[in-house]
């Protein structure tokens, strides 16, 4: 189960991200974070611009509403979503995380 976590004005969950994939897909939850391959290599921040453009498409926000608040040097990170409430953000990965 995705670990949510609710703070003023939004939402925050982690992540965990897979550099270098064939695709950007989101690829299930792993120990409570939300597992998403990437094709950008993880250099010079192009994995972390390439998780915030995927997930603010992914979400239907902007992409200025998204941000890593923590572990940017690292696979596992802390993103929050601004404007987004628990019960919205649930509804729009519902989708994404059946079978």
């Amino acid at each position: 189960m995705l670990t949510i976590r609710e703070k003023a004005g939004g939402v925050q969950f982690a992540v965990r991200v897979i550099p270098g994939a064939s695709k950007n897909e989101v690829a299930g939850i792993q120990d409570g974070a939300l597992k998403v391959k990437l094709t950008a290599p993880p250099v010079e921040g192009k994995a972390n611009r390439a998780c915030v453009d995927f997930l603010a498409g992914l979400l239907g926000v902007r992409r200025s509403a998204l941000a890593i608040t923590a572990g940017e040097k690292s696979r596992k990170k802390t993103v929050s979503v601004d404007g987004m409430g628990r019960g919205e953000l649930e509804a729009r990965l519902k989708g994404l995380l059946e079978p």
